[in-house]
């Protein structure tokens, strides 16, 4: 996704984790730099029309469909973390 709505999820994704009292290091990188330095990531969060361009990726890869909307957020990662 662009570094816009990168740095909205990762803002977001960090008040859910913080809420779900995991610790975990959240990084907003457009979709070049995730593609070149995302394959240490556990989980990437990115929005459902990329995820093709992420395939392949060792982490696990989770759409999240509006960017603003905690509950998803929070459903999603507490998902991608069992």
């Amino acid at each position: 996704m662009g570094i816009g709505t990168s740095v909205l999820l990762k803002m977001n994704a960090e008040k859910v984790l913080e809420a779900l009292g995991v610790t975990a290091e959240v990084q907003a990188a457009d979709i070049s730099k995730a593609k070149r330095e995302g394959h240490e990531a556990d989980i990437i969060l990115t929005t459902p029309e990329l995820v093709y361009q992420l395939e392949g990726m060792p982490g696990k890869i989770v759409p999240i469909d509006h960017v603003f909307d905690l509950i998803e957020i929070r459903e999603k990662l507490s998902a991608a973390l069992s």
